[in-house]
Formats: structure tokens, sequence, C-alpha cells
């Protein structure tokens, strides 16, 4: 066992010391596989990073430079993440999803003036002006003839040119910035850690060695999605990168692959008990799997597919501090804290609750950095996390007599809709923006795939014309697809406190009223990122009831 107090060395967590060392120990075993079978060794993988290094040193890219990164899980996407972090630069990861003023905030608050961007994402960044970005790398595709950005082809990353960070890169130091759903309003940039990310590999998923070889699917832009990676960077083992989950595809991934180790969060579960059953369903080499939550549904594919299955309580500030044995026996855990971390569940003023009763929970560990320093540029909410010497999570917990901690919801409003979470102070602020709509309540309503549908509540400008249809339409440009609302619902007025604050929970409570308008009822879906409207018969007369 790992003593909790330990802090790793340069050549246990920092990247450029890992691709070196592995490198030079595991020269020829594969690194990184990609969906068209091709393969980067240790060796090649380090030679591709030290190469891009030097391309983005010729950008300006420094030690504590932030390099912006918005691709999908492709492999220029950790190329450009490694070769910023061989430099001694932070990584920024951005939501593929991001548009208007969400993609202006994020680029604006990561203070970044060079960003590899997917070639499909550019029509989106030529509608804002970020305030510092100077130089793109357009992956993908040929870079745009106009535009006030210098734009670079991808082959740039592969030039000869070399460059090593100005001094040693250390555990301490930020190995990437992760912003957050912004939940209570806009997105906060969270410093990670190379220890942080350390110690979600080595210490919050042990149960993997480095003859693992672990699938990646989920976005590199979430700790989820990035941890894939670190983890078999750290413990010199093989990940198998996937753009996205597919019930279909999920399993002849696995076999064509070979992977033995997997993340399975929100209703991918139910996704995949919603396959048919077949003689095949254990014949695979998966055998330890990640999931969020531990319900019915995880215990039921831990059964059928014979998975040891762990969940866990994880978060962008945090390393994995609560975690489960195989396969636990109380539904709905997040497990229990791991050693080095003290986990407590309080009320307002910091005071630890009976077991059983609801409260914050707060965290601090033993060994140094592994909880994240604070968020980039927002001392104010450094501050307000960072109490009495304890993080605070903004997560309501109740934990039992045996030590098992379970979730019981977001201390402000969010939702959490196909394993996104999603501000509701960004929907409200883009459904603001409407002539006709005075104010805004974004709740979620349960979903029949086990997350959230988003409802949007307006009150209304009675001289301007109002269709919800037509809302969607103009919501659609301004926010991610997985933020349209399903649902639209007008009221008089909102339900409000003394002090003038919409009470959500009783428009949560109240749900899908009669009146509600449903955009999936009148054909109105979206598909690959888009609305397609068809409407059914009746729709457009019945469109606002």
């Amino acid at each position: 066992m790992d003593d909790p107090r330990r802090i790793p060395t340069r050549a246990e967590c920092v990247v450029g010391e890992l691709l070196r060392r592995w490198a030079r120990e595991r020269p020829a075993h594969p690194f990184l596989e990609f969906e068209d079978g091709t393969a980067w060794s240790f060796v090649e993988t380090l030679d591709r990073v030290q190469r891009a290094a030097g391309a983005l040193h010729r950008l300006g890219v420094r030690q504590g430079s932030h390099v912006l990164g918005w691709m999908p899980n492709r492999r220029e996407a950790v190329l450009g993440w490694l070769a910023a972090n061989y430099l001694g630069a932070v990584h920024v990861p951005l939501n593929t999803g991001y548009r208007g003023r969400l993609l202006q905030h994020a680029i604006d608050l990561s203070g970044a003036t060079v960003l590899l961007a997917d070639a499909s994402l550019w029509p989106r960044l030529a509608e804002i002006a970020p305030a510092r970005l100077r130089d793109v790398i357009v992956v993908g595709g040929s870079p745009p003839d106009a535009t006030p950005l210098r734009c670079h082809p991808a082959s740039i990353l592969e030039g000869q040119a070399r460059a090593e960070p100005e001094r040693p890169v250390e555990p301490w130091d930020p190995i990437y910035l992760m912003l957050t759903s912004g939940t209570t309003g806009p997105s906060k940039a969270v410093i990670c850690t190379y220890v942080q990310a350390w110690c979600g590999a080595a210490m919050g998923m042990d149960y993997f060695d480095a003859q693992d070889r672990l699938l990646a699917n989920l976005p590199l832009f979430h700790v989820s999605g990035a941890g894939a990676v670190l983890d078999r960077l750290t413990k010199g083992g093989t990940c198998v990168l996937v753009d996205g989950f597919s019930a279909t595809s999920f399993w002849p991934t696995v076999r064509r692959f070979r992977i033995t180790g997997a993340c399975l969060v929100g209703a991918m579960t139910q996704f995949l008990l919603r396959q048919p059953p077949g003689p095949d369903d254990r014949t695979h080499t998966l055998r330890n799997v990640v999931t969020v939550p531990w319900n019915e549904d995880s215990k039921a594919v831990a059964e059928r597919y014979g998975l040891l299955m762990r969940t866990a309580f994880n978060m962008t500030e945090t390393a994995v501090p609560i975690r489960s044995a195989a396969n636990p026996a109380a539904l709905g855990t997040c497990g229990q804290a791991r050693d080095g971390v003290e986990a407590r569940v309080v009320d307002a003023h910091d005071i630890e609750v009976p077991h059983g009763q609801v409260g914050e929970l707060i965290l601090r560990t033993s060994r140094p950095w592994e909880l994240t320093p604070g968020y980039f540029g927002n001392p104010a909410a450094t501050a307000a996390a960072w109490r009495n010497g304890w993080f605070h999570t903004g997560d309501a917990f109740r934990r039992d007599a045996e030590g098992n901690f379970y979730f019981v919801d977001r201390l402000k409003d969010s939702i959490r809709r196909r394993g996104e979470n999603i501000s509701s102070f960004e929907v409200e602020a883009e459904a603001l923006c409407h002539a006709a709509v005075l104010e805004a309540a974004a709740i979620a309503v349960p979903s029949d795939d086990a997350e959230d549908e988003v409802m949007l509540i307006v009150t209304l400008d009675q001289s301007q014309g109002f269709d919800p249809a037509e809302l969607l339409q103009f919501l659609e440009p301004r926010m991610a697809h997985y933020m349209l609302p399903r649902y639209v619902r007008v009221v008089e007025s909102m339900p409000k406190t003394p002090t003038a604050k919409i009470e959500k929970h009783r428009l949560r409570a109240e749900g899908v009223t009669a009146g509600t308008w449903d955009r999936e009822a009148h054909g109105i879906t979206v598909r690959a990122g888009r609305l397609h409207l068809k409407p059914t018969a009746g729709a457009a007369a019945s469109a606002h009831r």
C-alpha cells in the first residue's frame, strides 16, 4: 500500500518524464491504438510529442502557457495535449458542444493564445471574437482563407524541430485546466495538478495494471475521458481511443481491441441492457469496469456480462476520493473514502451531521496537491470552495454507519442529460435573450433513460408572439445541442422566495404538467447535434396550449 502522504516523483507523474521512461523501458509497447487499427508505441509517441512540442514552441508557447484543445476523441487531441505538457504548458480542453457566448467565455477565461481545433468546428469560432487568441492549428481540414487569426495546418505538428521546458516540470505544477459545467453560474476553470492526475490513476484506479487495455470513449474534455489516457501513461499500458459510446458497437469494439477495462456512466448501462441477450454475452475480454451510478441497471449489467464493476464519486476538482469494492451490495452507494482521504457530511456551518442525514460532502487529503488548488482567475470561487481547511464539493450526500457514502443531489440546480452536466444558469441566460421571454427557469425532469430531460419554464411579454418551436430554433445556434430543452412550459408568474429568487424546487415538484409543450410529441428531435423539424399532423395548431 502506497503511503497516502507521499508525493510522487517526476518519473511517476510528469508527462514528459513518463514518456521518456516508457520509451526506454517499453519502447515497442503500444500506448495509443485508434479506431482505424493503427497504433503509436511509446517510443513513437515520444518522438511525435517532441516534434509537436517544437511546433507549439515556435508559436510562442512556453512553460506555464495555456494551450487550448477543441476536438473530438482523435489522435491529434492527445498529441496536442501531451505536447503542451511536455513543454510544461497547461492543456485546456474545450467541450465540442460549445458555441456562442459559452465558447467565447471559455476561450477568454483560459487566457490562451494558441488553439488546436477540429476543422468541422471552425464556423463556430468564426462567429466570435476571442480577446487573446492569436494562432489556430486546424486539424482534419484546410485552414480558412480569410480570418483575423493566424491559421496553420496540422502538418506543422510533424516538423523536425524540438523543444524542452525551461526548468523541470514539478509534480505540483498544473497539468490542465478543466472547465466545469457552470451549474451555479458561468463555467470555472479547475486547476488540476500532476499529483492529482496521478492519484486518480495510481490510487483511485489501482485495480488496473500495466497489462490492462483501457477503452477511452468518453470525451477527453471530461476528467473521465482524460483519466483513461493518464492511467495508461502512468502505468505504461495501452489505451484504445474511440470517439463516443454506441450500445451496438460497444461489444464489437471490446472484442476487436481486447479491451479489459472501461467506464460506463449514466444511461450507458441501460442501453447495454436493451441489447438482445445472446450466447456471446460473456464471450469477451472485459473484466473491470468503473460505473456511475451503482443502481439496479449497473448490477444487472455486471451479472449478465460477468463483470467486476466498481463505482465511485469524483469531480474535476478531486482524484476519486470515494470508491467502492467490486459489485458492492449496497445499491446507490458511491463507496467509501480511500486511504489518505477524509470525507465528512456537514451542515451549513461545517458541523458533521448524524449518519443518515443529508448534508454537504467536504474533503481533505493527507497528500499535498491531491485536490485542486483552486479556480484559475477566480479567487472568490477558490475561497468559497476552500473553507475551514476543507474542500466543499457543493454536493448533497448522506453517510451510513458502515462508512458508505450516497450521492443525493447537487446542492444547486444541475441537469444531467446524455452524460453531460448542463448549467441551468446558461440555458436561462440564452432563453432570456428571446424577445418574448421575461423570466426563465431551467429544471430537470425525469427521462425514460434514467437521466434528465431539460424543461424550460418561462413567463412572457404578452405584446410579443410566442411559439415554443420557434424558441428552440432561436436557441439552437446559441447553445450546445444537448442543452436544448425538450419541454417548454408557459406560466403567468414564477414562484419566488421573499428575496425574489425563483423557487425551482416547486417547479420540479410540479413536473410535466398538462399544459407543457413537448417537442418530441410534436415531431421535433435532435439528431447529430441539429434540430430536425418534422411537425406531426395538427402540431402547429397545438404548439402552444
